[in-house]
């Protein structure tokens, strides 16, 4: 049976409040942003608990941590929050997109396919207003409040939706100085007394898939260097520190323009790594200032 209408029941208001705690981290920050007493946005998350009959946020002395229950009331708060903003810009006369987009990226493709092509999508929308984030690490959108973020690989099972930017080949690569001081490999005997450049955190295959007798084998990463990020490693190759195996559209121009030569081409299976943006939502409407990043993202910068 549907729930009798409660005209003194402000929802949205409820939802604003909880998301203010969230995103500021407490009740007190929250009140002021508010313009509400801590006492009073305390009541009122107590009494949205007492109505949901689940408890939304764990508090302690020093922090505030959204249950499992409260964290997919927050993101579907968010979601209905801006969906609000955007009926109501739509009914006061436009749909263009303002606002504050959060969006999650890898170094490389910053470096590469989105700052030249930043000043194109600005233009298009001066409303909008871009927080980048720049790390290779699966960040959590919610805890980082991330509107989108563009990952790499195989996509975990989740919660989140996502868009297929492209697929790019990975390849070995090392600076010809590199390769005259310690001879190139030709084979994976040969690559065992190279110094092979790796990331310093968990990727979904801890290896370099190459080939062994028409079998693929994984290859560990072991050298004397690692980075945070697939930039850093293509400048680490470049100045001839070691191999690095990255991706093709990060080092198109270095090895065109010779600075940098793929090895072991004809060990490489040859896989393809797929790009995906993704974001949080649950495959509902999304707010206009989300929907415009995905439609340039999908058309401008595709991966190959």
């Amino acid at each position: 049976m549907a729930e009798t209408f409660r005209p003194g029941l402000n929802r949205s208001g409820e939802m604003e409040v909880l998301v203010r705690v969230v995103e500021l981290g407490g009740f007190s920050a929250a009140a002021r942003a508010a313009r509400m007493t801590p006492s009073a946005v305390s009541k009122l998350i107590g009494r949205l608990e007492a109505r949901l009959g689940a408890r939304l946020i764990n508090r302690s002395t020093r922090r505030l941590q959204l249950t499992p229950e409260g964290a997919a009331f927050y993101e579907r708060a968010v979601r209905i929050l801006a969906d609000l903003e955007e009926a109501e810009r739509a009914a006061a006369g436009g749909e263009r997109p303002v606002g504050r987009i959060r969006l999650s990226i890898s170094v490389s493709f910053g470096v590469h396919l989105l700052a030249p092509l930043l000043p194109e999508f600005l233009d298009r929308h001066p409303g909008l207003t871009l927080d980048i984030v720049q790390t290779d690490a699966v960040v959590d959108l919610l805890a980082e409040r991330i509107d989108v973020a563009v990952r790499a690989g195989p996509l975990r099972s989740s919660s989140l939706v996502a868009r297929k930017l492209g697929e790019t080949r990975l390849h070995i690569v090392g600076s010809p100085a590199y390769l005259a001081r310690h001879g190139e490999p030709r084979s994976l005997a040969e690559l065992e007394g190279h110094n092979r450049l790796h990331f310093s955190y968990a990727r979904a295959v801890e290896g370099w898939p190459l080939l062994s007798d028409g079998q693929r084998v994984l290859v560990p990463p072991v050298g004397v260097v690692q980075a945070s990020d697939g930039e850093a490693l293509r400048h680490l190759a470049l100045a001839g520190v070691g191999l690095a195996r990255l991706a093709v559209f990060t080092t198109r121009a270095d090895v065109e323009a010779g600075r940098l030569r793929p090895v072991l081409e004809h060990l490489n299976p040859g896989e393809m790594e797929e790009v995906h943006a993704v974001w949080a939502g649950g495959g509902g409407p999304l707010p206009a200032r989300v929907r415009a990043l995905l439609d340039f993202l999908s058309e401008r910068a595709r991966v190959g």
